[in-house]
């Protein structure tokens, strides 16, 4: 039989043979015992000791067994309360249950082998009732630590989340600040800006990259050409209207501009892959390319979807031309991936037309504005879109005699 070892048992008997009797076997068997023979005596030892079982003679003068066990189980919750009665009525059953939750009870006389089997089990109900109530109270404890925890972690990411919003609306006003740079200082590049944004954006709409690499793709095509900025107006001029002029030099040095790119658009290091993408954009798939040669998947994967929107826009061909052209050069200039997904998505894209520069003495009716015409001091005096006539014509003529138009004019070949 499995004893308990350091148990402690409180037995309350008036009959003072009894009670000598019951606490010689429970020693012998190993527990502690303390034994008294008045209900009030128990009472002083419940309220300042703890007792695994509270065995109790029913009979006793001042309280019933069951009124001291009842009393017990408010102080000691968790003991095992046991009930030695010479005559076991029903009422004496129905009290013990309703007012102590008694374990068990034992007859007078009790065969011993009962007795210590019948304690026994009330020292393991014991040691249970107290080891679900730790891990009860732990377990409470465990929550509310979990609660707290979670309540500031919440906290940390609102932090977070408004540090990260606050670092994307700072970064998108960098975007927005080089945009209107790169258009004030030669509007065609803002144009072909805009267009490979859309085109760009599209591709990212199919859900074929990454977050990371959505945003690196975006942010990528707004800053691809600010390594132009900084050149001779003339040579971008030749560069995008007449390359047949160019010399070798000047290729030479235009090839440069993704690597000064790269360097401009440092501030773009919360999206890994910004400066790569830029300075890889003009490489060609079979290593080609500028301004290092790299080929195959040694360009960045957003680099060689930004090259065929690029190459579509900057082109300088129709639609049909263009993309015709790119299809040829799957394989070749272009990452044949690439190709296909900007096949699928430039369906719905806007058609980049032809844009030219022309002087205000060139102007003539029919043409269509590219971009705004503005007055020196911001007034717009003919929005983006709208169709020259003869009157409108000599609006601007005469407004350049007056104060001269000093902006590039655009128009829709």
């Amino acid at each position: 039989m499995e004893t308990r070892q350091k148990a402690s048992i409180l037995v309350v008997d008036d009959d003072e043979t009894v009670l000598e009797s019951l606490s010689e076997q429970l020693i012998c068997e190993g527990y502690e015992v303390v034994s008294c023979a008045t209900a009030q005596r128990a009472l002083e030892f419940l309220a300042t000791q703890s007792f695994a079982v509270v065995i109790s003679d029913q009979k006793m003068p001042g309280m019933l067994g069951t009124q001291l066990l009842a009393e017990a189980k408010r102080l000691q919750p968790h003991s095992s309360r046991i009930l030695i009665t010479g005559i076991l009525s029903a009422d004496t059953v129905i009290d013990a249950i309703n007012e102590g939750e008694i374990l068990r009870f034992l007859a007078k006389p009790w065969l011993r082998a009962e007795l210590l089997a019948t304690v026994n089990n009330a020292v393991n109900r014991h040691d249970l009732a107290a080891r679900n109530a730790f891990l009860q109270i732990q377990t409470t404890r465990l929550n509310e630590d979990l609660q707290a925890r979670l309540e500031e972690l919440a906290v940390k990411k609102h932090a977070l989340d408004e540090a990260h919003a606050a670092m994307q609306a700072n970064f998108d006003h960098s975007l927005e600040l080089c945009y209107r740079i790169i258009s004030t200082f030669y509007p065609l590049l803002g144009q072909h800006t805009r267009q490979v944004v859309a085109i760009c954006q599209r591709m990212v709409a199919s859900g074929h990259f990454s977050q990371n690499e959505e945003r690196v793709l975006i942010a990528s095509a707004w800053l691809h050409d600010i390594g132009l900025i900084g050149f001779e107006r003339s040579l971008l001029h030749n560069f995008f209207a007449t390359p047949e002029r160019l010399t070798n030099d000047d290729r030479k040095l235009l090839q440069h501009h993704p690597a000064y790119g790269q360097t401009l658009a440092t501030f773009g290091d919360q999206l890994n892959g910004v400066g790569e993408t830029i300075r890889a954009h003009h490489e060609r798939f079979d290593g080609g390319g500028y301004p290092d040669g790299l080929a195959g998947e040694r360009i960045p994967r957003t680099a060689r979807y930004l090259a065929v929107a690029v190459h579509f826009v900057e082109c300088g061909v129709p639609k049909d031309s263009a993309m015709q052209a790119i299809l040829r050069q799957s394989g070749t200039a272009f990452d044949p991936e690439a190709v296909r997904l900007f096949l699928r998505s430039i369906p719905s894209a806007e058609v980049p037309r032809t844009i030219r520069e022309v002087l205000v003495e060139e102007l003539s009716p029919g043409m269509r504005l590219a971009i705004g015409i503005y007055s020196p001091s911001g007034l717009l005096l003919m929005g983006e879109g709208q169709e020259l006539n003869p009157p409108t014509i000599e609006k601007i003529k005469n407004h350049n005699q007056r104060t001269s138009v000093t902006q590039r004019l655009l128009v829709y070949s």
